[in-house]
């Protein structure tokens, strides 16, 4: 950006400089008029400015941020006109003030700063997830928008044989019911909960697109793919070399998946030449197949071969709390120090009978320093058991960069950040649940359960991975334009043949919106970061698992009391965002990319078994 007085003085200049070239050298005629004085030009910003202003920025959004968490936790755990009001109002000052610094920051464009200085630009500029132009009342109406929008997913609810049932319970039954008819039904209700936001969510495309242009990006796609310490475009053909490395692993399953659920419904409802139901895959969104291994298994080999996690917690007495306190427990094996006391005095563990609540588990830090907490709605099975090393993952990570400046207080990418309890999670086997006293030693499943162990882990990681692709694949080609509001709905289901191999049960409505039943579609959070963050926990896994030195199969390695591997660890977290992620990545597993091929060593027995079991049938879609 130049100054009204830069400009000036710059075109006096050229203005003199005009004049005398032309009436100089060949005439001999006077001149009348003696040129103007030069105006000197005012010195544009230089280093030190540059350091001055991203301090003062960062001061300055150290205090918003934690008024903003503040806020935002209060609504997050009690969900209320005073609350949404609230929170309204804080996103829009807030999201004003990240556009003024990020458009502060065009007139450094150019200069030669060093590396911490131009990352902190970098970050300052791209750093909003929804901008708003600076339009007066722009940041406002985007406010009030996606309040509206959170608002209305985590309260929504749907009539089921004659009880109302809420978001968090929708989830249940989608996972329990083995009914195709009743099934269909609660997937339905639930998505047309969503349609009402469409129009809403349309709009907040159309302010967020309006900042991201202000702030120099094509769109907000572009914006969010600017984040990788790469081209955008190189970022995008990055996913799609990872996806590459693994999808013949996930059509393997899928194709073994159809089948079973073949046999159990029979050709009308499983055509084994069409793609698979979307309600049949045992979750709400087809993201996630788990509570399918009942239909899935492999036939046994002998001997005790799985590991049931929801009876051993019911049978050893375990509550929500006991659940977290396991969680630390690991970390603490480990080395890192125990969770502070405010953790438990502040955290939600359970969802409360007396309000509304957003039960969708997550992690927050709330004064950037030692202020960690989690918010969830603890049922006490496997699934939330590992889920609580999820979000515990990103508390350590935020507690170990708390020494980082404030714009470097993140995870070297998003995908980092998802991927570290994930990574504990898979050290969650049977040889440490009998340390931990879950499970007898006479029940630790031999190596004749190998496949069957493996075949429940895929069913979650290896089922999740073109789902946690295509969300995001959706939303660029909305925010591009490729996808206009009258096809919102079948880009999306286009996305989901083509990735997932999966289709809805019924013809969906032409006003239909099914991207909006999933949480982070009208919470805009982005959601290439589980993608990545599903390839990275087993990158960092076989890391941890080669550092003790294991020798035995991938999937058995539990890392369980390894204090000099969980030092390394945290010495890649206390980077946080510093530096660029290859730097970071190459802290604790010698390598500088992302690679896929530490899932295929894990998965190879059952990509074995896969392969086998589905000679000579009609797999594809």
């Amino acid at each position: 950006m130049i100054s009204t007085k830069r400009l000036t003085g710059a075109s006096l200049a050229g203005a003199s400089l005009f004049v005398l070239s032309a009436c100089g050298g060949t005439t001999e005629a006077p001149i009348e008029n003696p040129p103007a004085p030069a105006v000197e030009e005012e010195a544009g910003p230089t280093v030190a400015d540059v350091r001055a202003f991203i301090n003062e920025a960062e001061a300055e959004l150290d205090v918003l941020f934690a008024r903003s968490a503040d806020v935002n936790w209060a609504y997050a755990t009690d969900i209320n006109e005073e609350n949404e009001i609230a929170v309204s109002e804080d996103s829009a000052i807030l999201t004003e003030k990240m556009v003024e610094l990020a458009n502060e920051t065009k007139k450094f464009q150019g200069l030669d700063l060093p590396a911490d200085l131009q990352r902190k630009v970098d970050i300052l500029r791209g750093g909003i997830t929804i901008p708003a132009p600076s339009t007066d009342g722009a940041a406002t109406e985007l406010a009030n928008i996606n309040t509206a929008l959170s608002s209305a997913y985590s309260t929504g609810k749907i009539d089921f044989e004659g009880e109302t049932v809420p978001q968090n319970e929708t989830e249940l039954l989608m996972r329990n019911l083995r009914d195709a008819d009743q099934l269909e039904e609660v997937w339905t209700k639930w998505r047309a909960e969503a349609k009402a936001s469409k129009a809403s969510y349309t709009r907040m495309v159309e302010i967020a697109n309006a900042g991201a242009r202000e702030l120099g990006y094509a769109d907000v796609g572009q914006m969010w793919r600017s984040g990788y310490d790469m081209d955008p475009d190189a970022f995008a053909a990055e996913t799609d070399r990872l996806w590459g490395q693994v999808e013949p692993l996930y059509e393997n399953l899928q194709c073994h998946v159809k089948y079973k659920l073949n046999e159990q419904y029979g050709d009308d409802v499983v055509p084994l030449d069409e793609p698979i139901r979307a309600d049949l895959l045992g979750n709400m969104w087809a993201q996630q197949w788990g509570s399918l291994y009942d239909i899935v298994k492999p036939q046994s080999t002998g001997g005790s071969s799985t590991v049931d996690l929801d009876a051993l917690l019911a049978e050893n007495d375990y509550t929500p709390i006991r659940m977290v306190e396991a969680g630390e427990e690991f970390f603490s094996s480990l080395g890192f120090a125990p969770l502070p006391e405010t953790f438990w005095e502040r955290s939600q563990f359970v969802k409360p009978d007396d309000r509304e609540v957003v039960c969708h588990a997550s992690a927050w830090n709330l004064d950037n320093q030692e202020d960690i907490r989690i918010k969830m709605c603890i049922n006490v099975d496997g699934e939330d058991f590992r889920t609580i090393h999820h979000e515990l993952g990103h508390n350590y990570y935020q507690r170990a960069y708390k020494d980082q400046p404030l714009l470097f207080k993140n995870g070297a990418h998003d995908g980092f950040h998802e991927a570290i309890g994930d990574m504990i999670a898979l050290s969650i086997t049977p040889e440490y649940l009998q340390q931990i006293g879950l499970l007898s030693a006479d029940d630790v499943p031999g190596a004749d359960g190998d496949i069957e162990l493996l075949m429940q882990q895929a069913l979650e990681k290896i089922a999740f991975l073109p789902f946690g692709l295509l969300v995001d694949k959706w939303r660029w080609q909305v925010f591009s334009g490729e996808l206009t509001p009258d096809t919102y709905n079948d880009g999306w289901w286009s996305l989901r043949e083509q990735y997932q191999g999966i289709r809805p049960p019924n013809d969906r409505p032409a006003d239909a919106f099914d991207p909006g039943s999933k949480y982070h579609v009208p919470n805009n959070v982005p959601y290439t970061r589980y993608f990545l963050a599903h390839i990275l926990q087993f990158q960092f896994y076989k890391a941890a698992c080669d550092q003790i030195g294991w020798e035995g199969p991938l999937h058995r390695c539990s890392f369980y009391g390894q204090k000099e591997m969980g030092e390394r660890f945290n010495a890649m977290l206390e980077m946080g965002q510093a530096q660029p992620w290859p730097d970071t990545l190459e802290l604790f597993t010698g390598t500088r990319e992302m690679d896929g091929s530490a899932i295929l060593s894990y998965f190879q027995p059952l990509l074995e078994y896969l392969e086998e079991e589905n000679q000579g049938r009609q797999c594809g879609w």
